[in-house]
C-alpha cells in the first residue's frame, strides 16, 4: 500500500466506509433511495468508478477486502467528487448474508473472481449454488446478475449453476453467453489477459418475476 492510499483510507473511510453491525439502511448511507448496483471484488475500481461517473442516479456500493484497491478508490471518489458510492471491506458472503435485506439491489456485478484453478480447489470457487440463491434473494424481481471470467473451465461452471437456478433467466438464451456490454470498462487486468490470449466470457442474468 502506498502512503497516499494509507491516507486516503484514514481521512476519507469516514465519508465513504461502511463498516455494518446489522443489515444496512441503505437510503440512509446514500441519503436519498436510487437504483442499487453492487459490485463484488471491485479490485482496483475501473468498472466501479466508470459506472458511478456515468450513472450519477444510481447508488454503487463495492465490496474488496485488498486494502490497496480500497485506497486507490477512495482517492479517486474524492478527486472525481463522486457522491454515489460507498465502500465495504469484508467478505462478500458476510455482506450478503447478514447485512443487506431481501430485493435491495438492482444489480450485482462479479469480474473476475479468484477462478481456483486446481480441481482440488473448485469448491472454493464462489458461485455455487447456494450463493447464487443467496444473490437471488438480495435482487429485486427483474434485476440482473453479471458475471464475468477469463477461465473458461470456470465459465461453464457459472453457466452450469446459473441456469440449474429456479431464481434466474439467461438474456442470452439457454446455453449461451453475453456480448461484452458497453458499460463493463476493459481493466488493466484484462488488457493484460487479452495480451496472452486468455477469451473472457460475459454472463448475465434477470432474477424472475414472480408468477
Amino acid at each position: 500500500m502506498t502512503p497516499a492510499q494509507q491516507r486516503a483510507l484514514r481521512r476519507l473511510w469516514p465519508r465513504f466506509g461502511l463498516e455494518p453491525r446489522g443489515t444496512l439502511d441503505l437510503d440512509a448511507c446514500f441519503g436519498r433511495r436510487a437504483p442499487r448496483t453492487l459490485e463484488i471484488g471491485f479490485g482496483s475500481g475501473e468498472v466501479l468508478l466508470a459506472l458511478a461517473a456515468s450513472e450519477p442516479g444510481t447508488d454503487f456500493l463495492g465490496i474488496e477486502v485488498h486494502r490497496p484497491g480500497v485506497g486507490r478508490v477512495l482517492m479517486e471518489l474524492d478527486r472525481q467528487q463522486l457522491t454515489n458510492v460507498r465502500l465495504l471491506c469484508m467478505d462478500a458472503v458476510e455482506v450478503l448474508e447478514h447485512h443487506l435485506a431481501d430485493a435491495s439491489l438492482d444489480r450485482v456485478l462479479l469480474f473476475f473472481p479468484d477462478p481456483w484453478p486446481k480441481k482440488r480447489h473448485h469448491k472454493r470457487r464462489l458461485v455455487q449454488p447456494a450463493f447464487v440463491e443467496l444473490v437471488a434473494r438480495r435482487l429485486r424481481s427483474g434485476g440482473t446478475f453479471h458475471l464475468a471470467t477469463d477461465w473458461q473451465d470456470y465459465a461453464e461452471h457459472m453457466l452450469a449453476v446459473l441456469e440449474a437456478s429456479d431464481q434466474f433467466d439467461n438474456l442470452a438464451g439457454p446455453g449461451r453467453f453475453s456480448p461484452r456490454p458497453g458499460f463493463r470498462t476493459l481493466t488493466k487486468f484484462e488488457r493484460r489477459g487479452r495480451m496472452l490470449g486468455h477469451e473472457v466470457w460475459d454472463l448475465a442474468c434477470r432474477k424472475r418475476l414472480p408468477r
